[in-house]
């Protein structure tokens, strides 16, 4: 069972991001700004932390979350969307009028049996 999924808008908003800016990744850090909206860089242009946990991919794009946002989110499913407006963010996708968000909802307890598991910090290059 994923953790993450994405909505057909959010992939084609991040396609469109790809084309632009290369390899994407996400992360929600629960912190200022946007507070948990999760927020879409280019490869390389923010710095996973020791603490961060990755749950998997959207569209091919790494997801990670801080270490103390997943203590409240690791019961929830989540899916990644899109809506018109301007997030107060450096996500990539602000000047297109958008923004990312996430609904969720509490995993079913045989879901919860067959998850996906996650990782605690960077993932190592192969």
């Amino acid at each position: 069972m994923h953790r993450i999924d994405i909505t057909p808008a959010a992939a084609d908003v991040i396609n469109k991001l790809r084309a632009q800016h290369g390899p994407l990744m996400f992360h929600q850090s629960g912190g200022c700004c946007d507070g948990s909206s999760p927020m879409c860089y280019a490869v390389g242009d923010f710095i996973i932390g020791s603490s961060d946990v990755w749950l998997g991919q959207i569209d091919g794009c790494d997801f990670w979350m801080s270490g103390d946002q997943f203590e409240y989110w690791q019961h929830t499913h989540l899916t990644i969307d899109v809506t018109p407006g301007r997030g107060a963010s450096f996500s990539l996708e602000i000047p297109m009028g958008v923004r990312f968000l996430i609904r969720s909802r509490l995993f079913e307890p045989e879901e919860m049996e067959n998850l996906q598991p996650v990782h605690i910090g960077p993932l190592e290059e192969a």
